[in-house]
């Protein structure tokens, strides 16, 4: 696989349920699931992920469109099945946006082409991943 296709994460236990990912640029994202939370859930950070992928591809899709945004938030509503391992089941996406000239129907069709063809996160969740463990 090309180094560039390869993306790599450190995480530390910070105690409790308290974690930071540092990433090959040395950005840093904290991760808590402690009773007084500093940071998101994993599961959170998801979505978080989900919501910042497509947003990326719409910003850019309206730009190139000449339809730029003013605008814009995403919201986004994780439904979780009740048994371990707690997954979702179900993720809403809801695009708010605002621009000169901007209509349902462009914000609609970009979103549509980001969910299927450009965000890599909504097409790694409706994908099988080989998840390799290794224990050092």
């Amino acid at each position: 696989m090309a180094d560039s296709l390869k993306k790599t994460m450190h995480v530390t236990w910070l105690g409790e349920q308290r974690y930071v990912g540092v990433s090959e640029s040395g950005h840093q994202l904290l991760i808590d699931n402690s009773p007084v939370k500093v940071g998101v859930s994993p599961m959170e950070a998801l979505l978080g992920a989900l919501a910042t992928c497509t947003a990326y591809d719409i910003v850019e899709i309206m730009k190139k469109r000449r339809t730029p945004l003013t605008a814009y938030r995403i919201e986004v509503e994780g439904e979780r099945a009740e048994t371990a391992p707690k997954r979702y089941t179900r993720i809403t996406v809801r695009h708010v946006a605002s621009g000169e000239g901007l209509t349902e129907d462009a914000l609609s069709k970009a979103a549509h082409l980001s969910h299927e063809k450009y965000c890599s996160v909504a097409a790694t969740l409706n994908s099988e991943i080989t998840l390799e463990t290794r224990v050092e």
